[in-house]
């Protein structure tokens, strides 16, 4: 990629991760001429972080020691650190597999095939250095990439999914029993709650333009609490989920509350309580793209 030195330069650094944040990032194609790609070892061909970087966008979790080594020598030489992603935000999937004896098995091989060192957990990067900006998704849009490098100040998003999906919300249409994410048929313009599907866009971060509601999918909050919840217990903020489905449905609240804690949500509302709990200081919404 051509250097030009007159525009602002930043890197993305790759943890433990599966690089989906980083082809989200290269279909924003808008940034190309408003700034100087000069680390991302999908594309640039460079060892390391280069000295003169401002912008570090850092994706994937903290999986070994490696990581954490890239992480804090990056993190000291640029001027912003933006975390990117489910995996750099709370760990991600990696973290979800914190198992003994998978972990033992792995711990066991490392010498005989020079692994780096597991850390006992897959750690958010802001359990080792500063995060100035957080920017949830899985991966985020191109438009959030756009957002967080131009500056947070300049993008306006929805406080909520619902807003930018925009379905009709029916007094009348009253579910009795939830539907499997796959089944039935959806309709087009009514709220998904409505038709039974467990979504809980009412209290996820909007910004996402609604890409996964609009079209019949429910959200499943990869973008993290919404600024009403984000310094709030977790447990308000799936109260507030409740709450939304005692409005729209006659679903039983057992029901709710054990779906809400099944495994095909867990990837993601389970960073919840990672915005806010006794191992670091709360994530200020401020900070939250």
């Amino acid at each position: 990629m051509p250097e030009n030195p007159t525009l602002p330069r930043f890197a993305v650094l790759q943890l433990s991760g599966c690089a989906g944040c980083e082809v989200a990032l290269i279909n924003a194609s808008e940034w190309i001429d408003q700034y100087q790609l000069v680390y991302m070892p999908l594309v640039v061909s460079t060892h390391t972080v280069p000295e003169d970087t401002e912008i570090l966008l850092v994706s994937g979790g903290v999986r070994n020691d490696e990581d954490v080594y890239n992480l804090r020598r990056a993190a000291e030489i640029v001027d912003q650190v933006v975390a990117v992603g489910t995996c750099a935000i709370s760990g991600g999937v990696a973290n979800l597999g914190d198992r003994d004896d998978v972990r033992a098995m792995f711990l066991s091989q490392e010498n005989r095939y020079h692994l780096p060192h597991l850390l006992p957990k897959s750690r958010p990067i802001d359990s080792f250095v500063d995060v100035d900006l957080y920017l949830p998704g899985c991966p985020p849009t191109p438009e959030l990439f756009m957002g967080a490098l131009t500056g947070p100040e300049q993008f306006e998003a929805s406080s909520i999914v619902c807003i930018e999906c925009g379905r009709k919300k029916l007094k009348d249409m009253r579910p009795t029993h939830l539907v499997g994410f796959q089944q039935g048929q959806v309709l087009p313009e009514i709220c998904l709650i409505n038709q039974g599907y467990l979504c809980v866009g009412s209290s996820v971060r909007g910004g996402c333009r609604a890409l996964c509601t609009r079209p019949g999918h429910p959200c499943v909050g990869c973008r993290g609490p919404s600024n009403a919840y984000i310094e709030k217990e977790s447990q308000v903020w799936f109260d507030r989920v409740q709450t939304a489905f005692e409005r729209l449905t006659d679903i039983p609240h057992d029901e709710i509350e054990k779906a809400l804690h099944s495994p095909q949500l867990s990837l993601f509302l389970f960073q919840f309580p990672d915005y806010m709990n006794g191992e670091r200081k709360p994530r200020p919404k401020e900070k939250v793209l």
